[in-house]
């Protein structure tokens, strides 16, 4: 299918880099559950393995079912292409890896997921970078951040766990000033919700694992590349604007122009960093999308539903959905996530971090799990689990103080979710 831009989202949720399998007809992306693939001649194995021509060679590298898959969020992010990979986690690594250099820096929010916190704070200092916290609610701030040695800017579009939104237009203002790439997670809002290229964004990340696959069966992320940045203004990617050794002087810019992060990616981060998504992952997680929207319409209406109803409960301090009139983010929502606030937000509980734990143990419908965005919905004390690796002023700083819980809302019948909260919190 042509992946035009008129196609409307829900078309391009069940069509978009697919077409019925060539050699069977079959009408569902097949499983290509194959670790190589065999070259038609020794010339096609050579311009594979030179870039001179585009096709499969090893499962590590490209595979048919991770293809359509990034074929199809590439076209709901309206991205120049996509690179599909492990896990969400893998996916930062994978977006920093070509920007990145020993002395470097990214300049990030601090209303981050608990994990990817860790992963700047500590884990990205073994490759030598360095990771500035700022609260990007202050723009001035973000920029006086930025320094000759910063080579990416990161935040998330709807921040996990608290649901706040982040101006992704002022951020981008921002880097484009200084010539840097926008990197934007945008796992809890989806590209139903809103779409980080529109207002700037250079990469899109997500975790597929979440809203996109949206039944907690599989892991996995995608780096989308918007094709828009001129990797060549600067000397300050070499990896994408300088000859690369490896391909005998190759420039990735030149030769590929709006496909030239996304082809680096692949060429050189999966080959070299091996974090490959599995094919069948990547079947389950085409099936997810076809119901996409659908699913995020159903986050949304209960979200705000039971956010309200949350909000005048006796045992409830805070309720920090950006799709209440309460909230300072709501003015957000139009301009950013024009389809809503997504299903994502935090309570705190006026009985404190104890009060936390009484109420996970004695819910029912919702599940006590390490995850967000399944159809079924979750709960979690982001304290002692997700954020527990900072100090509580750093979990604080990340919308995840102590006294409070992450719940993701699933699509369950929106009364049934509210009696078994209103149970649980008489508890």
């Amino acid at each position: 299918m042509s992946d035009t831009p008129n196609r409307g989202f829900s078309t391009l949720s069940l069509h978009a880099g697919a077409t019925p399998d060539p050699a069977t007809g079959a009408r569902n992306t097949p499983i290509y559950q194959s670790s190589s693939f065999v070259f038609k001649s020794a010339e096609h194995a050579a311009n594979l393995f030179g870039l001179k021509e585009v096709g499969y060679i090893y499962s590590r590298l490209t595979n048919p079912t991770i293809s359509a898959l990034q074929g199809r969020i590439a076209a709901l992010e309206g991205g120049a292409g996509a690179v599909c990979c492990s896990s969400g986690h893998a996916a930062q690594l994978l977006a920093l890896f070509p920007l990145m250099s020993p002395g470097k820096n990214v300049v990030a929010s601090t209303r981050l997921y608990g994990g990817t916190l860790t992963q700047f704070t500590h884990t990205i200092k073994r490759f030598g970078w360095e990771a500035k916290f700022v609260d990007f609610d202050d723009a001035q701030a973000v920029e006086n951040a930025i320094d000759e040695n910063t080579r990416a800017v990161f935040c998330e579009s709807i921040a996990n766990p608290g649901g706040y939104i982040t101006d992704l237009d002022a951020i981008s203002a921002i880097s484009d000033k200084a010539g840097l790439p926008l990197i934007v997670d945008n796992t809890t809002a989806t590209p139903y919700l809103c779409n980080p290229i529109k207002h700037g964004a250079t990469l899109v990340v997500h975790s597929a694992t979440k809203y996109l696959t949206g039944n907690g069966s599989v892991t996995g992320g995608v780096v989308v590349d918007s094709g828009k940045f001129d990797w060549k203004a600067s000397d300050k990617f070499p990896s994408l604007s300088q000859p690369e050794p490896a391909y005998h002087g190759l420039v990735f810019a030149d030769t590929f122009g709006p496909m030239a992060f996304t082809f680096h990616g692949i060429a050189i981060g999966l080959r070299d960093l091996g974090m490959t998504m599995n094919p069948q992952g990547a079947h389950y997680t085409l099936m997810g999308i076809e119901t996409l929207s659908l699913r995020m319409r159903e986050h949304v209406k209960n979200a705000i539903t039971i956010a309200s109803w949350l909000e005048k409960n006796e045992h409830v301090e805070e309720v920090t959905y950006a799709g209440l009139p309460s909230s300072p983010y709501h003015d957000r929502v139009a301009r950013i996530c024009p389809n809503g606030a997504s299903g994502l937000f935090t309570v705190a509980l006026k009985g404190g971090y104890d009060a936390c734990i009484k109420l996970i143990e004695n819910l029912e419908l919702f599940s006590h799990v390490a995850n967000l965005g399944d159809a079924k919905s979750l709960i979690i004390h982001p304290a002692s689990t997700t954020h527990s690796q900072l100090t509580e002023a750093e979990q604080i700083k990340a919308g995840a103080a102590p006294n409070l819980v992450r719940i993701s809302i699933g699509i369950e019948d929106s009364d049934d979710l509210i009696a078994d909260l209103e149970q649980a919190l008489s508890k």
